[in-house]
């Protein structure tokens, strides 16, 4: 259960939009996977990458809707959503929202991987229309 409770502490930082939080709940040998694969690994690395995500979706949030617990892992089932800024505005018609899931696993009570499953299409359209991509 205590990876559940970190897992849980975590996405309440990403919704706090808490870079300190979230670090503090990375390892040091923290490692992000995206939808892509694409692989980020290292908190000094990852608390840039959240500082950058917030800029470019100030309004990020998770919802979870279903958890599940195994040992130091946990699954998270929801949705991911949030508005991609331009020009640092954030405009009603660039808001999105997609089914999500996020793979976590916790040693010594920090977060050493988070991966995340979605459909990163509703944002890269937007991304696209509004030059960037």
């Amino acid at each position: 259960m205590e990876a559940l409770k970190i897992a849980v502490e975590f996405v309440d930082a990403i919704n706090k939009h808490s870079v300190k939080s979230i670090s503090a709940l990375m390892a040091d040998n923290y490692r992000f996977i995206d939808t892509d694969g694409v692989t980020v690994e290292g908190r000094a690395l990852m608390k840039q990458g959240w500082v950058s995500y917030f800029e470019m979706v100030p309004d990020y949030k998770i919802t979870v809707t279903e958890t599940f617990n195994s040992g130091n892992r946990v699954m998270l089932l929801g949705e991911a959503s949030g508005t991609f800024a331009t020009y640092k505005m954030l405009k009603p018609e660039n808001s999105w929202k997609t089914p999500a899931a996020w793979r976590v696993v916790v040693d010594d009570g920090k977060v050493t991987e988070w991966q995340v499953y979605a459909d990163n299409k509703p944002i890269r359209e937007i991304m696209r229309r509004e030059g960037a991509l």
